[in-house]
């Protein structure tokens, strides 16, 4: 670890991560619901890679406080997952909390179950020029099952089940996101940009300094492993991701399990870029049926999108040599509850993501809005809301082998 660099996450002394305790002093508000589910993140940049967010869940009224890094590939300091871990971690739990509710509603009996995701996103382009773009690609979901029902059955239970999962909304369909943009205090409008069509949110300012932790041990809520061993696509390394013209593909793995008092553990691997291992725990709300150990599925996914936007900035104001002082967002996601675990009995959907994007910089109006443009364009997460993708099951036992798929850029 480098250092000789500015590294805010430790020097602050507050945990990376930790449940809010006095969000209604620090102002941090929830939006209404519109869908059944809505999340509000806030997001501040303290490095260049380093982030920190407020997660808040408007079903719960839990907030929690996340904190994001990148690897060596991105010149971070690697304190804490990068942004395309929370979306992975976020997406399988679902999926999980799917899986078994739906296997209870049909009296599915399940013994045992493991979850194996890879996720991949392309960037392609220069972002001089103005042509480097962020892509998502459809999403491969082993299943690894002990139970006594056929093999028909099971791929039937989570096919539905993953359809069942709010993030199927953000999934199938194109889901153009949208913005407002404040340059220096100022709301301007922005240029390719679709707007919100509502005034801005106001600006997070300085909740996050005033954010106080509950007197429990979140320790163990996220932690870093080794590096992920390297496969035959970990080509990405050291500030390769910092280079002007890119054409790369990026993969992240995740494998959820469930222990005994039903919170999930995730294990994520990050093959390309090549990066390290880091370990997470979920859980949802005793209001849908967990104990609130963790933070939800949903939160992670709201952190993950928010966190991957915030990172274009800082990247792009890099690459092109432009400062940017500070930046900050308020994001907002809805989402219907599941099909199964909300018992709707129905798909699960979601609107476009809401973001309220706040700039500081010398630079003058049209930077802030190619600033802006350029990160929603390289963002791999609302790419991935643009995109129509898929789930890919595949049905294994317990014993069978899963390996690391060979992938490329196409």
């Amino acid at each position: 670890m480098a250092s000789n660099q500015n590294n805010p996450l430790i020097e602050s002394g507050k945990p990376l991560f930790f449940k809010v305790a006095n969000a209604d002093v620090i102002g941090f508000e929830i939006p209404e619901i519109r869908l059944g589910e809505a999340v509000r993140l806030s997001v501040r940049s303290l490095t260049v890679m380093q982030k920190e967010a407020l997660v808040a869940s408007a079903t719960t009224g839990n907030v929690w406080r996340l904190s994001s890094d990148e690897g060596a590939y991105l010149a971070g300091l690697d304190e804490a997952p990068c942004p395309l871990s929370f979306l992975s971690t976020g997406m399988v739990c679902s999926y999980m909390n799917e899986i078994q509710a739906l296997a209870k509603i049909r009296n599915i009996n399940i013994n045992d179950i493991r979850l194996i995701q890879d996720n991949y996103y392309t960037m392609k382009g220069s972002a001089k020029d103005g042509t480097m773009t962020g892509g998502a690609k459809s999403v491969d979901l082993t299943v690894q099952i002990d139970s006594d029902t056929s093999p028909d059955e099971l791929n039937k239970l989570v096919l539905d089940a993953t359809a069942a999962s709010p993030l199927n909304g953000l999934m199938r369909g194109a889901k153009e996101s949208l913005f407002t943009l404040s340059h220096n205090g100022n709301e301007i409008d922005t240029a390719k940009a679709l707007p919100v069509g509502s005034p801005a949110l106001p600006d997070p300012g300085d909740q996050f300094d005033e954010s106080q932790s509950t007197n429990d041990d979140w320790s163990g809520l996220i932690t870093r492993g080794g590096m992920t061993p390297k496969a035959q696509h970990s080509t990405t390394l050291a500030n390769d991701s910092l280079a002007d013209q890119q054409n790369r593909l990026l993969h992240v793995r995740v494998i959820c399990t469930v222990r005994e008092d039903g919170v999930k553990e995730v294990t994520q691997h990050l093959f390309n870029p090549h990066g390290s291992v880091f370990n997470f725990l979920c859980d949802e709300a005793e209001v849908n049926g967990g104990k609130g150990l963790a933070p939800d599925a949903a939160s992670y996914i709201s952190a993950g999108i928010g966190f991957c936007f915030m990172t274009q900035f800082g990247r792009y104001a890099k690459i092109v040599k432009k400062e940017l002082e500070e930046y900050r967002i308020v994001q907002d996601s809805h989402f219907s509850l599941g099909g199964a675990s909300g018992g709707t009995g129905k798909a699960g959907t979601a609107d476009p993501i809401e973001t309220h994007v706040f700039l500081k910089t010398a630079q003058d109006d049209d930077f802030a809005r190619t600033a802006l443009d350029m990160s929603e364009q390289t963002c791999f997460l609302h790419a991935f809301c643009k995109a129509d993708l898929k789930t890919r099951v595949k049905i294994l036992s317990m014993t069978d082998e899963v390996t690391v798929p060979e992938v490329a850029v196409e």
